[in-house]
């Protein structure tokens, strides 16, 4: 068990940056968040921010302001990374013009939850704190999962690791979509 505390991603006090950096617009989403909700504990952070604008231009301040690594990973979709001792922290400008619109673009609902460290609220459109507490995983969309197959693979590992049952529409979807994932890149699956 981590001697840091379990809710150390809605925690800005535990980051390795402070608060003051993050623009009052920003959220917190995934992995995090939902870990977070969960109890999970983690030594290593991995960070998810959402921006309406200026991801890359937060995450290159941010980056110069630590001295720490920063890696451009996406410039058509503006998604970079700032590379900590300690973790990660990437920044994603959002999709679409809300931050709703955004979340309805992500693969399931326990995924699709975001928290304003600013504010300490979260902002939760598609429920899924109440799929934590069933501990259910249930896709947003089923075109989420077809335009991008590897979330199949995510969600079996996903529902095993968290101990979790695919909701059954998801797990019918999972099931149609299989053949789909011939056609991602061999080095996708792996990683």
């Amino acid at each position: 068990m981590s001697s840091r505390s379990t809710i150390s991603a809605l925690s800005p006090q535990t980051w390795p940056f402070s608060l003051k950096w993050l623009p009052p617009s920003a959220y917190l989403v995934g992995g995090a968040v939902r870990d977070a909700l969960l109890d999970r504990a983690s030594d290593y952070f991995d960070l998810d921010f959402v921006l309406p604008e200026n991801a890359v231009g937060t995450a290159r301040e941010l980056a110069r302001q630590y001295d720490a690594g920063f890696v451009l990973l996406d410039p058509q979709r503006q998604i970079a990374r700032v590379v900590f001792e300690t973790g990660t922290v990437d920044f994603a400008q959002q999709e679409g013009e809300t931050l709703e619109i955004d979340l309805y673009r992500r693969d399931f609902t326990t995924n699709a939850i975001a928290y304003n460290p600013h504010t300490e609220t979260f902002y939760d459109p598609l429920d899924g704190r109440r799929d934590l507490q069933r501990r259910c995983l249930r896709m947003v969309a089923r075109d989420n999962l077809k335009d991008d197959p590897l979330r199949l693979l995510r969600a079996y590992r996903q529902a095993a690791q968290l101990g979790f049952t695919l909701e059954p529409d998801t797990d019918a979807a999972i099931r149609q979509f299989a053949p789909l994932l011939g056609k991602v890149a061999a080095e996708r699956v792996h990683s």
